[in-house]
């Protein structure tokens, strides 16, 4: 039996290549056709006028869990990313919190709240098309991301954050000592 190869590519990122013949064009056929169906789900939300151009689907043992567009106009909620609506349908139609043996495929680089939500889920694999840079290139800002990056500029931004002190700190904490027990999550 050959051995799996550590590929490398040009912007850093490491990927391992199976050494069956077909394998990676396997793969590659596979995650175009479900990235494609993401992008179908873009379009869709657009055309319907539920929000921006994104769409997201996650796929368990190869067959499309749920297809969900970008959902904030809709809903009238910041939080209903294509990524973020499509983990909560995942979650409720699977019934489980933990997405451990599905896939997410994004028409669009997920922004940090997406890629938390993504994180949080335990997702197994994410697959996206689009760079952030081709939202950001249209309007969609990233400023938390270039925060986080340290290249940002809190335009858009009033907002102070602050750590509560004194005795709000301390009840705050208390809750987490207090209810471990019934909280073992994984």
């Amino acid at each position: 039996m050959e051995e799996a190869q550590v590929v490398e590519s040009k912007d850093g990122t490491i990927s391992v290549a199976s050494a069956f013949a077909g394998h990676q064009e396997a793969v590659q056929d596979r995650d175009h056709n479900f990235l494609s169906k993401a992008v179908e789900e873009a379009y869709r939300g657009v055309d319907c006028g539920h929000g921006g151009p994104f769409g997201a689907v996650v796929v368990c043992n190869d067959e499309i869990v749920v297809s969900c567009h970008n959902m904030v106009l809709d809903y009238t909620d910041p939080t209903a990313h294509a990524e973020v609506t499509a983990i909560r349908e995942a979650c409720k139609k699977l019934g489980k919190i933990e997405l451990s043996d599905c896939e997410m495929y994004a028409s669009c680089e997920p922004c940090p709240m997406c890629f938390g939500a993504v994180h949080l889920s335990r997702i197994k694999r994410l697959v996206y098309g689009a760079k952030a840079e081709a939202a950001i290139a249209i309007g969609f800002d990233d400023f938390i991301a270039d925060a986080l990056r340290g290249t940002g500029h809190y335009q858009k931004a009033n907002l102070e954050i602050k750590r509560a002190g004194g005795n709000g700190a301390l009840i705050a904490e208390q809750v987490f000592e207090n209810t471990k027990e019934k909280f073992r999550m994984y």
